[in-house]
């Protein structure tokens, strides 16, 4: 049986357990630094285990020697945002948590695939890669998928119909500067404006940009987790399974979209290997302008991240 871990035991991390051991692709490895946490949580979803019939074992740990030989890990360690706080916010701390985390994959988990939750999320990713120095293929992280799945939510409530048939996409970094993409976003393969109004439409964009933010104010203390770890199993998914889904992700271009030597969100094939293909779509000038400035302001907070001595 292959074998994932989850690097931080927090809401995000626990549920993202939860979910894959509901999935059952794998034996679960959940770590965290905080005595007795990861523990205490893989005892608890063990104990459901008989309850919801999955038949995989799942290990708490505060030991990054648990996570040796790991197919896959999730990376989702670090401070959450609190009311006010951007993204961006948490850069210090969670680059520095990130470079130690980092260190113990290379040393037990040398061959595994590298999914990044952490935020700032696309200079988190690019900083795993850098950390790790694994293949591009092998480090990219959750954002476009969460973004499009908000901006679907939102499509679905709108419209009034089933959010199965609401596909979505939106690229960019996973920020202020995303961006989301109405003319590939359909309903049952129509695009939805032949349902709403370009009003509501713009209204429905902005919902989605700040919709992070929109959680973070209303729980006053954490952010997002159901959606976010629903976001990282369907990932795993296409990974385990080799299904070749394609799906907004950040990854490291070379090239594509005129960026190199950056991570941002674009659509990718995603198979055993990790990033099989980035797919470049046919953008509006004004939304290849936006993602433009995306870039750039990841490119900014990537350049507060000295990396000469990496």
């Amino acid at each position: 049986m292959k074998k994932i871990s989850v690097i931080g035991a927090g809401n995000v991390g626990a549920s993202t357990v939860q979910r894959l051991a509901e999935s059952k692709f794998a034996d679960i490895v959940m770590l965290d630094v905080v005595q007795g946490l990861p523990q205490g949580k893989a005892l608890d979803l063990m104990q459901a285990a008989p309850l919801l019939g999955y038949d995989v074992n799942i290990k708490g740990t505060n030991d990054y020697g648990d996570i040796e030989g790991s197919d896959i890990v999730v990376i989702t360690a670090g401070i959450a945002r609190k009311p006010g706080m951007t993204r961006d916010d948490l850069l210090t701390i969670n680059a520095k948590i990130t470079k130690e985390v980092c260190n113990n994959i290379k040393q037990y988990a040398p061959k595994s695939i590298v999914i990044t939750v952490t935020n700032p999320l696309d200079i988190i990713t690019y900083s795993v890669a850098r950390y790790t120095g694994f293949g591009k293929n092998r480090v990219f992280g959750m954002s476009g998928l969460l973004d499009s799945a908000r901006f679907a939510s939102f499509v679905a409530q709108e419209v009034g119909c089933s959010v199965k048939d609401v596909d979505a996409m939106v690229l960019g970094g996973h920020g202020d500067s995303m961006v989301p993409l109405p003319q590939y976003t359909t309903v049952s393969g129509v695009p939805i404006s032949q349902f709403l109004p370009q009003e509501v439409i713009d209204k429905l964009v902005t919902r989605t940009i700040n919709a992070g933010a929109e959680i973070v104010s209303l729980l006053k203390e954490g952010s997002a987790f159901y959606a976010p770890s629903a976001s990282i199993v369907v990932m795993v998914d296409a990974i385990v399974n080799d299904s070749g889904r394609v799906l907004p992700a950040s990854v490291y271009l070379e090239g594509e979209y005129g960026f190199s030597d950056l991570c941002l969100g674009v659509p990718a094939k995603i198979g055993k290997n990790g990033i099989e293909k980035v797919i470049e779509i046919t953008l509006t000038q004004e939304q290849m302008l936006a993602l433009s400035s995306s870039g750039q302001a990841v490119r900014s907070g990537i350049e507060k991240l000295n990396f000469g001595n990496v």
